[in-house]
């Protein structure tokens, strides 16, 4: 017999119909930051650790190598982190992922006029490069001839998809269904890898109507995670749509 899922507390962009856009880190990071409060410093960290493959990436197709590569990703965020980025940031130019791309546009300036060969990143590790996946490093490298904005906004999608599925992928855990997330995981993003209802059916042991049901609720959910997960990193409520439908487009030329 089918179990639920139990639910989660409702999640930002859904508390936000009734109460407002919910703060989330990035818009705490824009409303402290000329304050430097604590608040913001943990949120914009918690945001740069979720979200550095893309800027790995990006550094990878200026040419350098993996340890070049990683050396200047980790020097990056520790300023990004230590200085006063966002000063002039303010909710009407607030997208995370533009203003990520546009800081390390002017790191890389900088970076190439200093010419010297210092230790990066005053010895602290933002990220930890050492315990990444080995797909998920392998998709951090540039592709040939691939437009540099396309490839950013590529990985971002890829590092948002990845963070949602982890997400999904913890509650079916905790729910002690994680042999069902396994099954119906590739329904997630109607790819070609996914099976047909009659195969998932007779994998999880239930009726194609049962198994069409089952994966209803993984993708509705999921829509609900990758939402949630959008509203961290714009300003507005309205820009969710925008966001997602902009990264979808990123991802149609993985």
């Amino acid at each position: 017999m089918e179990e639920p899922l139990s639910p989660d507390p409702a999640p930002v962009w859904q508390r936000s119909h009734a109460q407002g856009f919910s703060p989330t880190p990035w818009t705490m990071v824009i409303a402290a930051s000329a304050h430097g409060a604590q608040a913001s410093a943990e949120a914009l960290e918690g945001l740069c650790r979720a979200y550095w493959p893309p800027i790995f990436s990006q550094i990878r197709m200026k040419g350098l190598d993996r340890h070049q590569a990683e050396d200047l990703t980790q020097e990056f965020f520790s300023r990004l982190l230590q200085g006063n980025a966002f000063a002039g940031v303010s909710p009407d130019k607030g997208r995370f992922r533009s203003f990520l791309l546009a800081a390390l546009r002017n790191f890389l300036i900088n970076e190439w006029k200093r010419e010297n060969t210092l230790k990066r990143g005053g010895g602290v590790n933002i990220v930890d490069l050492d315990a990444l996946d080995p797909a998920v490093r392998d998709a951090c490298e540039p592709r040939s001839g691939e437009d540099p904005e396309l490839a950013f906004d590529r990985q971002w999608a890829l590092s948002v998809i990845a963070k949602v599925r982890s997400r999904l992928r913890r509650e079916y855990e905790g729910a002690d269904q994680l042999d069902r997330y396994e099954i119906l995981k590739s329904h997630l993003m109607d790819s070609g890898a996914a099976q047909s209802g009659l195969q998932t059916a007779a994998q999880l042991g239930m009726t194609e109507a049962a198994a069409k049901s089952a994966i209803h609720r993984i993708r509705r959910r999921f829509a609900e995670l990758l939402r949630a997960e959008i509203s961290r990193t714009v300003a507005h409520p309205d820009d969710i749509d925008d966001e997602i439908r902009h990264l979808l487009s990123a991802l149609s030329h993985v």
